[in-house]
């Protein structure tokens, strides 16, 4: 495809008048044709400017000016077309790297159409082949064979450039009218995209629906049938009713499925009774084992106490046996506890040499008093699990706002108070850790 052809303003050519515009030269009357006298083709800067500028605008496209401009640093600015148009002719006006480099890139671009005008001979033979191309529209080639060629004359050179001085307003003019064709081709493309578009919603939604319909259909068509099935098998069980045979066997059926289900309520009702008495065995069961470890727990505890409370004289030799003397002569307080074996607390209590105070934790005794007891006593247990919450969180603040030893334990038997009796003399505590040698600094005093 040859390049566009840019509109070309006549240019005066620099040997005539100041005022006087390059025109065609009249041709000869002649009928002979004289021979030229160089035998070779002309170079672009042997041309004239008239010849120049064409070959620059139609033989070069823009994006080829754009690489020479870059390749060769050109003043004017790639975003201006014009400027390096005119930097590119003035470029080629003399010999230079710039111009030698467009002269081959030429040749080698358009070496078929140099092949095609080196069989013309004579300056006629090469204006009637460039008349050839002209019309068939190979125009960028044939300019730069026909321009170049080494028979042509400086009057076919002019009618060239009036050719292509004519067709530039004919290309300018006939622009003007496919841009405004073309706009209007675009308009109206634009139309027939939306129309289309429309249309193709419009039958997408419309096989949508029929697309439902038909599953619909279809399901009906399956629910049919499957309904025409279940009749024809309900008609063959009417008839089968209706001979009295199947009334007869769904009766004995009936007494039969009676009877079984009456010795299985037999059986369940048996079955849970069994249930419900192995459920109260299991938890006679865990209460006994339950009853059995703690007994067993007090037991070894008064084990321990009773070898605790043996004479001194054999305490050290007892693997079992535990050092209470420090807690002789010592005020303990009891908070909370079984009310019920408060005589065995102060039994243990008094063969340990210990001074045993009581408080039941708020249940007949005010919880007033337990400041003064606290205050006044060398330490003090509590039963967790049996003592009330306000007493046991009262009990916490005041011992450790007087810094007094104490054992938190959990039993509500006797055991699990002579072990706490045990646990103590060892400085076992469960408050005021830092402060567990109070104890023997108060025994000591």
């Amino acid at each position: 495809m040859n390049a566009p052809f840019l509109p070309i303003l006549p240019i005066a050519d620099p040997l005539l008048a100041d005022n006087q515009i390059l025109a065609p030269i009249p041709q000869s009357n002649t009928e002979t044709e004289t021979e030229l006298s160089p035998i070779k083709r002309s170079k672009i800067w042997e041309l004239k400017e008239a010849n120049r500028c064409p070959i620059v605008g139609t033989c070069l496209s823009k994006d080829e000016l754009i690489r020479f401009a870059r390749r060769f640093h050109f003043e004017a600015s790639i975003t201006d077309v014009f400027l390096m148009h005119v930097e590119a002719v003035n470029c080629v006006a003399t010999s230079n790297p710039a111009s030698e480099a467009i002269q081959k890139y030429l040749d080698s671009k358009y070496q078929t159409a140099l092949t095609r005008f080196e069989a013309a001979k004579t300056d006629a033979a090469v204006f009637d082949l460039w008349k050839k191309c002209f019309v068939q529209g190979e125009i960028a080639g044939a300019l730069w064979a026909a321009l170049t060629h080494k028979r042509i004359s400086d009057d076919t050179r002019g009618k060239i450039y009036a050719d292509m001085h004519m067709h530039s307003h004919h290309m300018g003019a006939n622009q003007a009218a496919d841009t405004r064709r073309l706009a209007q081709l675009e308009k109206e493309y634009a139309e027939l995209e939306t129309a289309m578009e429309l249309q193709k919603q419009h039958h997408s939604r419309t096989e949508a629906k029929l697309r439902l319909r038909f599953q619909e259909a279809l399901a009906e068509s399956e629910h049919l049938r499957h309904n025409q099935k279940e009749i024809v098998a309900l008609k063959a069980r009417l008839s089968a009713i209706e001979s009295g045979k199947t009334m007869t066997e769904m009766g004995q059926r009936l007494m039969k499925l009676s009877m079984e289900n009456e010795r299985l309520k037999t059986v369940a009702h048996q079955a849970g009774n069994l249930d419900q008495l192995l459920q109260d065995a299991h938890n006679q069961i865990a209460a006994l084992i339950d009853e059995c470890k703690v007994l067993t727990t007090e037991r070894d505890a008064l084990e321990r106490f009773l070898l605790s409370d043996n004479s001194c004289k054999d305490s050290c030799n007892h693997p079992n046996a535990h050092d209470t003397s420090q807690l002789k002569d010592c005020c303990v307080v009891c908070v909370g506890g079984r009310i019920a074996q408060l005589p065995q607390y102060r039994m243990l209590a008094e063969q340990m040499g210990i001074r045993l105070t009581y408080h039941d934790g708020g249940q007949q005794h005010a919880l007033s008093r337990l400041p003064e007891m606290i205050n006044s006593a060398d330490a003090v247990i509590c039963p967790t699990d049996c003592v009330s919450h306000a007493a046991y969180y009262q009990l916490k603040r005041l011992c450790k706002r007087h810094s007094k030893p104490c054992l938190l334990f959990k039993g509500k038997g006797v055991a699990s108070f002579a072990s706490a009796l045990i646990r103590l003399s060892l400085g076992q505590v469960s408050l005021n850790a830092d402060t567990c040698e109070l104890l023997a600094e108060s025994i000591s005093k």
